[in-house]
């Protein structure tokens, strides 16, 4: 299978990341996968700094909703702002355990190519990528 190049996956959670970490590697989804703990965290990671070269974007990041510092939504209204040509590169799903109206309807506006509740299993990860790559897990 066709490896993506890299997966963010943004919980503040420390077990979920762990767990969802040892998924993807295990299933060999991608050459990296950075973690991190809230959408500010994120954000930096994907931001240049000063005079350094704009950053590599993930292929796909994994977005929880609710998380301190900065949440889910607030990181997809900063994440609208960077330039389009980073952007255009990278997959961004909800991965969430909120079922608040409020959250969900918010995110009908935001850059968020789907959503998908946790916990991430092989079939989820399998039918994403399918879905927004056409790949498709080895049997």
């Amino acid at each position: 299978m066709q490896k993506l190049r890299s997966v963010l996956l943004v919980d503040d959670d420390p077990t979920n990341n762990f767990l969802n970490q040892r998924l993807l590697k295990r299933l060999n989804v991608a050459d990296q996968v950075v973690v991190a703990e809230n959408g500010q965290e994120a954000l930096a990671l994907l931001q240049p700094v000063g005079e350094a070269p704009a950053p590599t974007f993930p292929t796909l990041i994994l977005l929880d909703i609710q998380m301190p510092i900065m949440n889910g939504i607030e990181f997809l209204q900063a994440y609208q702002l960077l330039p389009l040509a980073q952007r255009s590169k990278t997959t961004v799903i909800v991965l969430s355990t909120s079922v608040d109206a409020r959250d969900l309807s918010r995110l009908d506006d935001l850059p968020a190519a789907g959503r998908l509740n946790k916990p991430l299993t092989p079939e989820k990860i399998a039918s994403l990528l399918k879905l927004h790559f056409e790949l498709q897990l080895p049997s």
